[in-house]
């Protein structure tokens, strides 16, 4: 049934069938794709095997193909799900893309297997669709993955934590501010993370009516025959298929102002644990007496004031306020009793005397069994944050320009009068907007005033950019990821680090059928 390629499994002898839960589907059509225009895995075979016997075991059809040609809109129409299995490079041309696009914003389900990040990187859509582009990898070993979601079909037979061997990919940018994390990767369990503490591994979302799932796991061919990883891969599927419900939607936004307590750049004694009650979907945890956290980024200079986002069912205890280090000067003590629950947040907040040098936060109690867990805190008080606007006619670059009127240098002159006169416009396939600001500066607060901040209708405000920050002008760190914004100004906050450019990338310039991007003015501030 509707065989588009029937491909050789002679490998489905050398593949022991595992135990996988079999499931009482109605039925559904599964498109496999394995193209690869880069780097081949030479586990592919194995793969569709495994996905050819998931099939057969759990009521749907399975079609494999590398052939692009699949992908037209009458096609893809006849399946639930198309899985992307280890695809690299550019697999699709431009009037596939837009086939395929539209069949997932229409209710079509996307799989991306391990390589799928390794695809399409000059395809905006596609870069949304899987959550995050590859960056590299370490050697094969093995690593301890901490599950964040236990209900979800593609995780919902692990424990809290799930140990296998591996290809282990960094990723380009961090997905969560868009996609609901499943599981990460413990990057003190092995060698060659460069995500730090918060590194997913596997994800899902949803793009209008579509669904995305995406799995880092399946590099090996022995991973195909793991039947904790089949399970994984089958719950993905039976999710992007339609066949299992699940909430994808990403981790509440942490609010204007506050700082996520898993961001931590050091530590003793925690963990972190996923939470979607907890802004950002984490919080750490796991606290006992005498350990500690401690943020680089975040200096005390001139603050007068603590408030932290905490939740108890234990103990209680106190968080000590220190500077420079977690044996440093003790800025203040704030009390935490129970709260009725890990379930329940609420803020508390204490008075600092003055101090210079990062924050260090030091747990303490007499309890057993955990003391209290913390989401996000702010520091309060001091001086005015600078008014300089960093990148105030500094030279700007960008794609492309709608006229010669509205070229980059419009969206860094300092003024935002309104219609044609004084934006950057952009009609390019790929729109993007940079600014060299001259010379590594700290940078922590990006503003960017849209269309309606200009005096247009603001159905033209930016709907979906990225904020990006480099040293170099090549290798860029995402700061932020904002999707379905309607309003006028945007305000980007982020641990103040040396930038010399910044970079806006537009995903989908405006919140109607316009397909110009409009950026009225861009700042960027020291905090």
């Amino acid at each position: 049934m509707r065989k588009l390629l029937a491909l050789a499994t002679a490998t489905a002898a050398l593949l022991t069938t595992a135990a996988v839960p079999a499931y009482a589907d109605t039925a559904f059509d599964v498109l496999v794709f394995s193209k690869t225009a880069g780097f081949r895995h030479d586990a592919i075979p194995a793969g569709i095997t495994a996905i050819q016997q998931l099939g057969a075991a759990n009521g749907f059809t399975v079609t494999a193909t590398e052939d692009a040609a699949a992908f037209t809109t009458a096609n893809l129409a006849q399946y639930e799900a198309v899985v992307f299995l280890s695809t690299t490079g550019d697999v699709l041309d431009a009037a596939q893309q837009t086939a395929f696009e539209s069949y997932i914003r229409g209710g079509g389900g996307y799989v991306g297997v391990h390589a799928a990040a390794d695809t399409e990187y000059d395809w905006p859509f596609y870069g949304d669709l899987v959550g995050a582009w590859f960056a590299s990898h370490p050697a094969i070993q093995q690593a301890t993955l901490r599950v964040e979601d236990r209900t979800h079909p593609a995780t919902a037979h692990l424990g809290a934590t799930w140990v296998r061997t591996d290809e282990l990919y960094n990723y380009r940018t961090n997905p969560r501010a868009t996609a609901h994390v499943l599981a990460t990767l413990d990057e003190t369990t092995y060698s060659g993370g460069t995500m730090g503490a918060d590194h997913p591994f596997a994800w899902c979302k949803t793009i209008q009516s579509g669904r995305s799932f995406y799995t880092g796991a399946g590099h090996t061919q022995e991973s195909y025959s793991d039947s904790a990883f089949r399970a994984h891969l089958l719950g993905g599927i039976r999710y992007a298929g339609g066949k299992a419900a699940a909430d994808c939607s990403p981790g509440s936004v942490v609010p204007t102002g506050r700082v996520e307590a898993e961001s931590y750049t050091s530590q003793s004694g925690v963990q972190i644990v996923g939470d979607g009650a907890a802004h950002g979907g984490n919080r750490v945890g796991y606290i006992d007496n005498g350990d500690w956290v401690g943020y680089s980024g975040v200096n005390v200079s001139g603050k007068t004031g603590f408030t932290a986002r905490v939740a108890s069912g234990g103990a209680g205890g106190s968080i000590q306020i220190r500077s420079g280090s977690a044996t440093g000067p003790l800025l203040g003590t704030l009390p935490v009793a129970n709260t009725g629950g890990y379930g329940t947040f609420v803020d508390v907040s204490t008075a600092l005397s003055s101090s210079s040098g990062p924050l260090f936060l030091v747990f303490v109690g007499t309890g057993s069994g955990g003391l209290f867990d913390v989401d996000d805190f702010a520091l309060t008080g001091g001086s005015t944050p600078p008014a300089t606007n960093l990148a105030l006619n500094k030279t700007a670059t960008a794609d492309s320009q709608c006229a010669a009127t509205e070229g980059p240098a419009k969206a860094v002159n300092g003024t935002v009068n309104g219609g044609n006169a004084d934006k950057w416009c952009s009609l390019g396939a790929s729109k993007w907007w940079r600014v060299d600001l001259g010379a590594s500066v700290s940078v922590g607060r990006v503003v960017i005033r849209h269309a309606g901040a200009g005096g247009e209708n603001t159905a033209f405000n930016t709907r979906d950019f990225d904020v990006q920050t480099s040293t170099d002008g090549n290798t860029w760190t995402t700061v932020s990821q904002v999707r379905g914004n309607t309003a006028n100004v945007t305000t980007t906050t982020f641990g103040p680090a040396g930038v010399r450019y910044l970079r806006v990338n537009v995903i989908a310039p405006t919140n109607n059928a316009d397909t110009a991007a409009r950026l009225y003015e861009v700042e960027a501030y020291a905090v």
